[in-house]
Order: structure tokens, then C-alpha cells, then sequence
């Protein structure tokens, strides 16, 4: 029986997929510089994917917090409602093609939306569910970006070198997902890349390119990352010159040079993309005086 909750908008397409892969990333806590959503946007855009379908928003979103916003468009008066859209679309020359699920993380219904997920995955037929997450961390701007991988299939472990999770504590939708297609016996993976935290609320075009290229890499397909090269090297330049105006975050910066490039042989413990959520937490806590 189909889920009341997602609507369907272009059959034919969904009915002509071969092997899709299902991709996700959602806006709010698992979207640092937005460059998780930026890198599945990108994706979107440079594979044409088409709009095939949404999950309804009414029962997943809490309007005071999501707020829909107005826009007038030829002049005439509209509202754009929060919501989690699917793409899809054929990529010639690889043995999958994409579905694309985007949108900003539900506030209610938790348990519910990642059914949403797992039916969408059951609708297409997909033999896999990548999530992408990105999270600030203690990592300096002028170094590549790490992406850290992790995954409970251990065939799929093994032929992507990715790590077992083996993180607990708090979770957003992403962690919600992973748990319920794996208890689905889904085969799915994360891929997380880090933003540095003194720079928190400028968007991460460095960390959306490294999710991009490690998410093709994965998928073994081709895809040109000019755009997000020549972003990525403005907003190096950019950091670089907001840093040298402030002594104590060019010293900051430095100690964190330091520290990434005596570790470059980064040990299990620290590649462990949720384990560098619970780092990340507590020092959030640390610096809001928190116990």
C-alpha cells in the first residue's frame, strides 16, 4: 500500500529507473555551511534530475519554527511551505541512476518520516541509501576537508574502507534514517565532512565540493566540479583575510594547522564521523559554560 504522506508527480520517470541509488541530506543540525545540502544540490543540478514526487510537510514540520515564506513571483502573491522533495534522474554511461531526497529536518514525527524514506527506497527499487551529514569540528579552513565514512554493512565496509559507527548520544534525522533502513536490512552508508566551528555561519563551499567528489568516487561516476573549485578557493581567500584581522584567531588557526599536520595518519577513534559529533558537542557545551 502506497504512503498517504509522499506524493507522487511523474510515474513514468520513477517506473524507467535502473539500480538508483537514493541520496539524502537535510538542512538544520546535520547541515554545517550548508555543505551537505549544497553537495546533494549540486548533484541535483549538474545531473538534471527531475522533480518526481514530495513528502508531505503538513505532519512532519512545526510552522513557528520552519516558517513558510511568502513570494511574489509575476506579480502574483504565493507561499513556498517547508518541504523534503524527490528527484530523480537517469545518468548515462553508470550502472545507477540517482534519486535525490532533500529537503530541511522534520521537527515531528521522527519515526514516521524515516518510513517515508524507507518507502521511497522500496518504491524505486533501490539496492542502496547514501546519507550525506556535515558538522562543525576543531579543523583548520586552510587544509582539505575530511570526509568520514561509516556504514553497519560489512561488505560494504570493506569495499569502500568505510568504518562501523559505534557512536552514542544525541542523533539527527540522518542517524534516525541510517538506524531504521539497517533494522530494514537496507544497505546504506553516511558520508560527513567537517566545517571548521570559527566559522560557523558562513556557508562551506570547500566542504560541499569534498562531499561531492567522495560521494562520485563512491558512486563511480564523472561529474565536473569547476563551480565548487572556484567557490571553494574564493572562500579560502576569504577566511584567510577575516582571520589575519583578529590576533587571537590567527593564533587559534595556527595551533590548528599544528595540530592537523602532525596527525595526518588520522587514528580510528578520530575518523569516526559520529565520534566527531560527540567531540564536537562537547565543546559546544564547553564553550556555553554547559555540564
Amino acid at each position: 500500500m502506497a504512503s498517504k504522506f509522499i506524493q507522487w508527480t511523474n510515474q513514468e520517470l520513477l517506473e524507467e529507473l535502473s539500480g538508483p541509488v537514493v541520496i539524502t541530506a537535510f538542512e538544520g543540525w546535520n547541515d554545517a555551511g550548508e555543505a551537505s545540502t549544497s553537495a546533494l544540490r549540486y548533484f541535483q543540478e549538474r545531473f538534471n534530475a527531475t522533480e518526481i514526487g514530495t513528502i508531505e510537510s503538513e505532519e512532519f514540520y512545526d510552522f513557528t519554527i520552519s516558517r513558510p515564506v511568502i513570494q511574489i513571483p509575476d506579480d502574483k502573491r504565493e507561499i513556498l511551505w517547508p518541504s523534503t522533495k524527490i528527484y530523480a534522474t537517469k545518468v548515462s554511461g553508470s550502472e545507477h541512476d540517482l534519486v535525490i531526497v532533500i529537503g530541511h529536518e522534520p521537527q515531528l514525527r521522527w519515526r514516521t518520516f524515516t518510513e517515508q524514506i524507507a518507502e521511497i527506497t522500496s518504491m524505486v527499487n533501490s539496492h542502496m541509501v547514501v546519507t550525506l551529514g556535515s558538522l562543525l569540528t576543531d579543523i583548520p579552513h586552510s587544509r582539505p576537508v575530511k570526509v568520514f565514512g561509516s556504514t553497519d554493512d560489512s561488505d560494504l565496509a570493506k569495499k569502500l574502507n568505510l568504518n562501523p559507527s559505534t557512536y552514542e548520544g544525541p542523533t539527527g534525522i540522518v542517524g534516525v534514517i541510517n538506524n531504521i533502513l539497517r533494522q530494514k536490512g537496507i544497505s546504506n552508508m553516511s558520508l560527513w565532512a567537517g566545517v571548521p566551528s570559527y566559522v560557523s555561519g558562513a556557508n562551506s563551499p570547500k566542504a560541499a565540493l569534498a562531499l561531492v567528489e567522495r560521494l562520485a568516487e563512491v558512486l563511480q561516476m564523472g561529474i565536473a566540479c569547476t563551480d565548487l573549485e572556484i567557490a571553494s578557493a574564493a572562500y579560502e581567500r576569504q577566511i584567510n583575510e577575516l582571520v589575519a584581522e583578529d590576533i587571537e584567531t590567527a593564533e587559534y588557526v595556527n595551533q590548528l594547522e599544528e595540530d592537523f599536520d602532525k596527525h595526518l595518519d588520522v587514528d580510528e577513534q578520530n575518523s569516526n564521523p559520529e565520534l566527531l559529533v560527540s567531540e564536537v558537542e562537547a565543546f559546544l557545551r564547553n564553550q556555553t559554560g554547559q555540564t
